[in-house]
């Protein structure tokens, strides 16, 4: 039993510290004038905490929808931008709980101003 315990009071103190560090929070910069996207994310103390993503508006390949299910069964909606030989950066948490109507006008908003297509998986 008191292993359930410390295995609890870890978890909960991981938690703890990740919403008051707040991990994850940051914002995205979209600079048509200088062809520049700068994306900023907060990450754990220590030598990576701050993530700082600069990049070139010419190598954003598309606009992602994608859907993602948790373990109850829910569908959530989360938009990413797709990088030519980058990857997918996500843009929207999945925390966030957008309607698919919100997200899919986020997504058409960004698509237009970058000049890019939507995708949908």
């Amino acid at each position: 039993m008191s292993f359930y315990g410390i295995a609890g009071l870890f978890i909960s103190s991981y938690l703890w510290c990740t919403i008051f560090w707040n991990v994850g929070s940051g914002y995205d910069r979209f600079d048509r004038k200088e062809g520049i996207v700068c994306v900023f994310r907060w990450g754990f103390p220590g030598k990576n905490r701050r993530i700082f993503l600069r990049l070139l508006m010419k190598d954003i390949q598309s606009i992602r929808i994608a859907v993602k299910e948790d373990i109850y069964a829910r569908r959530i909606l989360v938009l990413y931008m797709e990088i030519r030989g980058q990857g997918a950066i996500p843009l929207t948490r999945t925390d966030d709980n957008l309607t698919p109507r919100e997200i899919e006008q986020k997504a058409a908003e960004l698509a237009y101003f970058l000049r890019v297509p939507i995708e949908v998986f």
